[in-house]
Formats: C-alpha cells, sequence, structure tokens
C-alpha cells in the first residue's frame, strides 16, 4: 500500500513511465503525493481493448480509480507512422506481437519501411484524470477531494509530436521507438536527447502538462 501523504496514483508498472511522468509532473510542482502501481500489487491489468489512444488511458485509468479509491492518472501512447496510415498507434507496444518487446517493435517498422522514403511519423499520448467514485479521506496536507460528488469526474487531453523516422536506431536513452523517431526542428533521435530535453518536447510531456493544471483545479475544488 502507498504512505499516507499519496493522494494520486500512476497508473503503470513501466518505471520508464513513472520516472518520466513524475518528472514531468514535478516540474509544473506535482513532486509529492505520487505513486505508481509497485504500490498496489493487486491492481489489475488492464486489457487496452479501446479503438483510440484516449479509450485505453480511460479504461487504464477507472480501473485504477476504482480498485485504489484513490485518483488515477494513465496514459496510453504510440507511433503513428504517415507511411503506414497512422500504424501501429494504439498497437505500438505490441506491434510485433509481443507486448512490451521494444526492439521486435522497432526492427519490425524499420523493416516495413524498408523501401520507403516517405518516413514521416507523429508520437501521440492521450492522458486521462479520473476520480473515484467514493474518494478516501485524504491528510490535511494533501489535495481536498472528499466532496466531489456531482462533478465531472473524468478528463482526457492528448499531446502530439510530430517528426520523422531514421533508418537506423540512435541513440541509448529513452525507450520504445525512441531510437528511430527525430523531432521535427531536431537533427538528434528522441533517444539521444537529455531527458529534461525530451520532457520539454515530448508527446507524453504535452500532454500531461495539459492534464496537470486541471489536476490541480480538480484536486483543490
Amino acid at each position: 500500500m502507498p504512505t499516507e501523504s499519496a493522494w494520486l496514483v500512476l497508473a503503470t508498472r513501466n518505471l520508464h513511465k513513472v520516472e518520466e511522468l513524475s518528472r514531468i509532473l514535478a516540474s509544473v510542482g506535482f513532486d509529492d503525493g505520487l505513486t505508481g502501481l509497485d504500490s498496489f500489487p493487486d491492481a489489475p491489468e488492464v486489457p487496452e481493448t479501446g479503438l483510440t489512444f484516449a479509450d485505453n488511458a480511460l479504461l487504464k485509468a477507472r480501473a485504477i480509480a476504482s480498485c485504489t479509491g484513490l485518483p488515477a492518472v494513465a496514459d496510453d501512447s504510440g507511433l503513428c507512422v504517415d507511411a503506414l496510415h497512422g500504424m501501429p498507434g494504439v498497437f505500438s507496444a505490441r506491434w510485433s506481437g509481443r507486448h512490451g518487446d521494444d526492439r521486435a517493435n522497432l526492427e519490425l517498422v524499420l523493416g516495413q519501411l524498408a523501401d520507403v522514403s516517405e518516413r514521416g511519423a507523429q508520437f501521440v499520448c492521450a492522458a486521462a484524470l479520473v476520480l473515484p467514485s467514493t474518494p478516501p479521506v485524504t491528510p490535511s496536507a494533501t489535495p481536498d477531494i472528499s466532496d466531489m460528488s456531482g462533478q465531472r469526474r473524468e478528463w482526457t487531453v492528448t499531446g502530439v509530436l510530430a517528426g520523422s523516422l531514421t533508418r537506423k536506431p540512435r541513440g541509448s536513452g529513452g525507450f520504445g521507438y525512441d531510437p528511430i523517431f527525430v523531432p521535427e526542428g531536431s537533427t538528434l533521435t528522441t533517444a539521444e536527447l537529455a531527458p529534461e530535453e525530451k520532457d520539454a518536447i515530448s508527446h507524453r510531456g504535452r500532454a500531461f502538462r495539459a492534464l496537470a493544471p486541471i489536476v490541480a483545479a480538480t484536486l483543490n475544488a
């Protein structure tokens, strides 16, 4: 279980995402009270059965808010390749058939584009905030979410980073498709950027910075 001071759950067990999302939220003032799903070993694995990134983000946030009794933030993100008609899209994490096999997913995309000169692509992230149906009693130092009945309980935002794909992986940072994605206006892949540089422009950074004021306004309402 999380500590008493936890008031917001990041609905992921992906340590890369926990670190990245914690940095992003900390940069806009949320440096305390966050916890990931490692604090909830019995939390369910939520199938990503939605047709859109927003659908999947809401599915995860709803399930984790219900399970933990805490406000939950979840995201779904992926790579949308112009020449592949927007795919792998919501299938990005399992494009090769094995969920979370970053290397195999990346190599499959490169193979599919081997003879393609058009390399345009976008990273897309949808982030969702869902409040629990029955909020827990929170310590006085945390945002007051005990009187939210009758108010809106779900929000989604989207962040997009446009760019192009390389023909070979470059860089050792980041994860997923970062080693083959060059943001628009840059010559470096997102795997070659420092974490702070990536956060400043990333699709996930843009989505969570857009969500942060909603978190603040809602949980302090």
